[in-house]
């Protein structure tokens, strides 16, 4: 193998630049060229490729989003369309791929394994959201991000003795709010993968209010409900004053966290291992904090699971 190819596809996360100097810098270590593919499956279907060196990936470790840049691409997931790409490939000479994204990325490198291009995936979502890794790239990052802005949340909700909803992403998967919330001492928790009661998050806000409580956040993933009608229901049916926050797209920007620029790094450099080792349509994770490789059909065929122990937690440490 003398020529890899890297790109980044999905929603953006923190540390993905930090992935792609890794790709970059460990196959240029071991006598690999490197192209990187601009936009996506979107820039692999029109020829956006370019080739990168030790230069290109200088000065990125720090900063969030992605020097790729990424894009939806509906015609990738047509038959079509992935021969094209790998027409693309082929005319720059490139013999393997890194994929850096979600579970639609992973997709899409799965449907190229299968055409014969080999390809490694990287997670890349701050939902956390992909089995086969204890933690994605971007997660630890978007976390943190939340964490900070729920603190000064319960500044105000502290000095006027309020209600506060705040709504974060997750439409599938309820780590952010599971993590955040159990960091932030949230009374109550709403994710995708559990029901919820009304009259129980209700109960719970009268009893602290009666011992004397004079604020209280409730965490909502966006999977669960648009917090702002939540949080009418709560006004409603618990008669307290109640204000809403969506913090929005505001959780996949910033500075990447030292766990997100480590692991980024850890598993960029690992793709590059598997991919010299003739291993094809796996990707790389990360359990109890040693690299793993798993087959991403395999990955794909599984679902998400919550960490029910800490969900467990949450309820009651916050009675």
């Amino acid at each position: 193998m003398k020529r890899i190819g890297v790109l980044t596809s999905g929603g953006d996360s923190p540390g993905m630049n930090a992935a792609i100097r890794a790709v970059v810098r460990k196959a240029i270590y071991h006598n690999l060229e490197v192209y990187g593919i601009y936009y996506g499956y979107s820039g692999l279907i029109n020829g956006d490729i370019k080739k990168l060196e030790l230069g290109s990936v200088g000065d990125i470790i720090h900063r969030g989003g992605t020097m790729l840049y990424t894009a939806r691409c509906e015609e990738f997931k047509t038959e079509q369309g992935q021969l094209k790409g790998i027409e693309q490939l082929k005319k720059f000479g490139i013999e393997a791929l890194v994929v850096i994204g979600g579970d639609g990325s992973f997709q899409g490198a799965k449907k190229l394994t299968e055409h014969g291009f080999p390809c490694i995936g990287v997670p890349g979502t701050i939902d956390n959201d992909i089995p086969g890794t204890d933690f994605t790239v971007g997660f630890d990052t978007a976390l943190n991000t939340v964490i900070d802005a729920i603190d000064k949340i319960r500044d105000t909700a502290t000095s006027h003795e309020r209600t506060y909803v705040v709504e974060v992403m997750g439409r599938d998967a309820g780590d952010i709010a599971l993590w955040s919330g159990l960091a932030d001492g949230a009374e109550s928790i709403l994710i995708p993968e559990e029901d919820y009661s009304m009259e129980d998050i209700v109960a719970r806000l009268k009893k602290g209010h009666e011992r004397g409580k004079k604020h209280s956040i409730i965490i909502v993933a966006e999977g669960v409900g648009s917090g702002v009608e939540i949080g009418k229901q709560i006004q409603e049916s618990a008669n307290l004053e109640t204000r809403v926050t969506v913090l929005g797209h505001i959780q996949r920007g910033g500075s990447p966290t030292a766990a997100d620029r480590v692991l980024a790094s850890r598993l960029g450099a690992y793709a590059v291992e598997l991919l010299l080792q003739g291993e094809a349509g796996k990707m790389v994770g990360i359990e109890k904090n040693e690299l793993v490789s798993h087959g991403i059909e395999e990955a794909l065929s599984r679902k998400h699971k919550i960490d029910e122990r800490m969900y467990q937690l949450s309820k009651e440490l916050s009675i």
